[in-house]
């Protein structure tokens, strides 16, 4: 099977993070909040390498600059998450035992702890790779997730189900992403357009691979820097505009 992240994973800057960890019943999470008192909250949806990843908790904490408290929970529970130095061959056995779409229980436990400990009364979601899939998953099952933004989540299947969103879903797409072709993301559009009744987008950024816009500053390469910046504003816009 062929890396699906073509970005690298490897040398990475190091990043001092502003927030800290929580233990929520039975999930660890990693937690930003911002300067003032909000009622507002964004859950971030982590990728295969984990709620420790350095770009996912950049992430969280460019969220929380934005004035939300912003929550990563380790949708792993506990469970080892893809390291670069793992082979790509075993990722499909990986992916059985780590389901984005089994997620609904974390998403409550998550839900509660924000509207119960954190007084949240509006809450969205964005997820990047498997953590976009997880939000796709979620913004049709849960009515409680005021917003989402799917990140190149991968597109698995194709039912009548899969469509009718729940709330506003912003899905994020790279051009070059050689994991979700064009023509599913035009059959996405195709058949949300016959089956949703909320508002949502879809959005293909020019040159872009699997991974993207969780990069890091110090990471981008030149040529992508503005496509990376423009899917950030783009995802935190949708979430001021319905969260």
């Amino acid at each position: 099977m062929a890396d699906p992240f073509l970005y690298n994973t490897g040398e990475r800057s190091h990043y001092g993070c502003l927030g800290h960890e929580v233990q929520i019943e039975y999930l660890k999470a990693y937690v930003c909040r911002p300067s003032f008192f909000t009622d507002k909250a964004v859950i971030v949806a982590h990728d295969v390498f984990g709620w420790r990843f350095p770009d996912i908790r950049y992430i969280v904490d460019l969220m929380a600059g934005h004035g939300y408290i912003t929550i990563c929970p380790d949708f792993f529970k506990g469970t080892e998450p893809w390291k670069s130095t793992d082979h790509w061959v075993d990722f499909p056995d990986w992916m059985k035992a780590h389901d984005p779409m089994k997620v609904d229980k974390e998403a409550d436990v998550v839900l509660k702890y924000l509207k119960e400990q954190c007084g949240a009364k509006k809450i969205g979601i964005v997820g990047f790779s498997w953590g976009g899939m997880a939000v796709h998953h979620l913004m049709l099952k849960n009515p409680q997730l005021t917003a989402g933004v799917s990140l190149y989540g991968r597109i698995v299947r194709d039912s009548e189900e899969r469509y009718n969103l729940l709330n506003p879903t912003f899905f994020i797409f790279g051009e070059k992403d050689h994991t979700i072709s064009l023509d599913q993301i035009f059959l996405l559009e195709d058949k949300l357009k016959e089956y949703c009744k909320v508002p949502y987008k879809i959005k293909v950024y020019p040159g872009q691979v699997h991974g993207f816009a969780q990069l890091k500053p110090e990471d981008m390469k030149p040529d992508d820097k503005p496509y990376i910046e423009e899917a950030r504003r783009d995802m935190i816009d949708w979430i001021k505009k319905f969260v």
